[in-house]
């Protein structure tokens, strides 16, 4: 992806740590189990109210009993605790490094943490002397106001936690295949007297990951010059961005290109994992360039590796092309040009703000899909995308090369005179612009007529970004009110192929859910979102054959606490498949 300035975080923030959402039927995994009794509130006194934040939903409540049932058969009164992670029937996939529980409860002092298996393995007992969530390390490269370092919010403050050594944690997922464990969490004062319980069914899926995520690290840095543009990230911190690779089973990710003296974007690959294709800007931000290069151990992007966007002329004077996307067998590649005799300003929207939370709006409202052949170095409209009267952007290819599916919407200017400036991202001051999406035959670059997606167009709403399943099944799309993308109100959906019924799917946080891409197998999906802080994260969800999905599951430590990740990627590679990439061009002046 191509901005006006390099752009580092596209950054979103959220703080989700205890949503309420119904559940799908997973009872294969779960059985009845995973429909937990709902609290009812108007029997549970008052003081409830001071020893927890917030009432659990009915995925969080534990097994607590009425004042009458209590009286009966004179078991004690337990508070509930809230677990806010993992939440209830998540799925694992297996060989994930072990998670972090996060609960809040203010009535105990010490906890149990007692883990009953499905399949009858002899339950584990063990004891937490309670830990605060703390904030992890932070780069000290990356603090724009060293007199506000990142900080946890008041309900994170008080959260516990608690992390299953690798041990238990392997023992878990063994016995969990399928079907749940249950891990239930007591909560004890001084005397030893039980005081609270909540409890959590978890699963590990059968299906691997089976590949490394490769994306890019930023800080979040945005500023503003003498002349009072804000840029999202100024010229002499460029250097700190970084581009990282991690397999899920590794406890930390691994840096394969760091201090590039110019500004990188949006990258893909090939479905075979052989071919990479990146934004990469050249000398004087000529944001013209585009590299494309195989898939090495030792990776180096030379002059030679280099598309030059803007050789021909043919499509006017922008040079930007905008969410470029590596074909499935590498031939080709599909993005997005401004069409005839448009300069960037009179295509693109675009809007930077010094809050770091969203720093930056960004999206075309002019533009038209063109392919570009690796063989001939020639690059031409599609036909049937190349409509001056809409924009055409976000393409991707179907598994099989043989269509495109594509955002779509009626063409306008970026700004109109006088129009006022949002201060915020989502300010109604915006340009206002919803997309569509359409399918569209490749046809050996012939094109065709668009077909709109239907349960992903007309709707009123934005429909972006999408990614199609490796088996052709399924789009997962960007749904959102207006613009795309790096949103605050950015929610997944997923739709068959051929159009139907979109699903919200229940992996989405509360704000800002993107930058989505789907594993090999087609069995996982991830996504970015900022569930738990401004610093943007990456989650994964399971997606069965039917397009179900699961609660969202966190990868630790993708980088520092005051960096952002955001473009991941699976490559088919293996784990050590990519160990360093050099950037050799980027200030070559030829």
């Amino acid at each position: 992806m191509r901005v006006a300035a390099c752009t580092p975080g596209l950054v979103d923030s959220a703080a989700r740590l205890n949503r309420k959402k119904p559940m799908l039927d997973r009872s294969s995994q779960f059985g009845r189990r995973g429909r937990l009794t709902v609290l009812t509130v108007v029997m549970v006194p008052a003081i409830v109210l001071l020893l927890n934040w917030v009432l659990p939903s009915s995925s969080q409540a534990s097994e607590i009993g009425s004042v009458g049932a209590a009286q009966q058969d004179s078991r004690p009164i337990l508070w509930p605790i809230s677990i806010d992670y993992p939440e209830n029937e998540s799925v694992f996939p297996p060989g994930i490094t072990p998670p972090t529980f996060l609960w809040r409860d203010a009535a105990g002092t010490s906890w149990s943490i007692d883990i009953t298996f499905a399949d009858k393995t002899a339950p584990i007992h063990l004891v937490s002397l309670g830990e605060h969530l703390r904030m992890g390390p932070i780069d000290p490269e990356c603090v724009p106001n060293r007199d506000e370092p990142p900080k946890l919010t008041p309900q994170q403050a008080a959260t516990w936690v608690w992390t299953p050594d690798a041990d238990t944690w392997s023992m878990i997922q063994a016995h969990s295949v399928g079907r749940a464990a249950t891990i239930t969490i007591g909560g004890y004062r001084k005397d030893k007297a039980a005081l609270s319980q909540g409890s959590v069914d978890i699963a590990t899926s059968p299906d691997p990951v089976g590949a490394p995520i490769f994306y890019r690290d930023v800080p979040l840095m945005p500023t503003k010059g003498t002349n009072g543009v804000v840029e999202p990230l100024a010229p002499s911190t460029i250097h700190l961005i970084q581009w990282r690779l991690r397999d899920i089973r590794r406890p930390e990710s691994h840096t394969v290109l760091r201090n590039m003296s110019t500004c990188g974007n949006c990258h893909s690959f090939s479905t075979d994992g052989k071919t990479m294709g990146i934004d990469i800007d050249g000398p004087a931000n000529d944001k013209g360039l585009y590299a494309v290069v195989p898939v090495e151990r030792h990776m180096s992007i030379q002059s030679k590796d280099l598309v030059h966007w803007n050789t021909d002329g043919r499509v006017g004077q922008v040079r930007v092309g905008f969410m470029s996307q590596v074909s499935p067998d590498g031939k080709y590649v599909v993005s997005t040009f401004a069409g005839p005799s448009l300069k960037l300003l009179d295509s693109y929207y675009v809007t930077n703000f010094m809050d770091y939370h969203f720093l930056q709006v960004f999206y075309p409202t002019r533009g038209i899909l063109e392919w570009y052949s690796r063989a001939t170095g020639q690059r031409q409209p599609l036909p049937g995308a190349d409509d001056p009267e809409f924009v055409q952007t976000d393409g991707v290819w179907s598994p099989d090369g043989k269509y495109i599916v594509f955002a779509r919407a009626g063409a306008k200017d970026p700004r109109v005179k006088g129009q006022r400036a949002a201060l915020h991202a989502d300010d109604p001051n915006e340009t206002q612009i919803q997309y569509d999406l359409y399918r569209i035959p490749f046809n050996s670059g012939k094109g065709g007529s668009p077909e709109p997606i239907v349960g992903a167009s007309k709707n009123g709403m934005s429909n972006n970004f999408p990614k199609v399943s490796p088996d052709g099944r399924w789009i997962v799309f960007v749904q959102c009110k207006n613009g795309q993308l790096m949103r605050p109100d950015s929610q997944l959906y997923i739709v068959p192929f051929e159009g139907g019924v979109a699903r919200r799917m229940r992996a989405n946080t509360q704000l800002m859910n993107s930058w989505h891409s789907f594993s090999p197998n087609g069995r996982w999906l991830v996504f970015s979102s900022k569930a738990r802080s401004a610093y943007t994260q990456m989650y994964l969800t399971h997606i069965d054959p039917d397009g179900n999905d699961s609660p969202p599951i966190l990868i630790d430590n993708t980088t520092a606490a005051n960096r952002a990740v955001n473009l991941p990627e699976f490559v088919n590679t293996s784990a050590d498949g990519i160990e360093d990439i050099r950037v050799d061009v980027a200030d070559d002046p030829k």
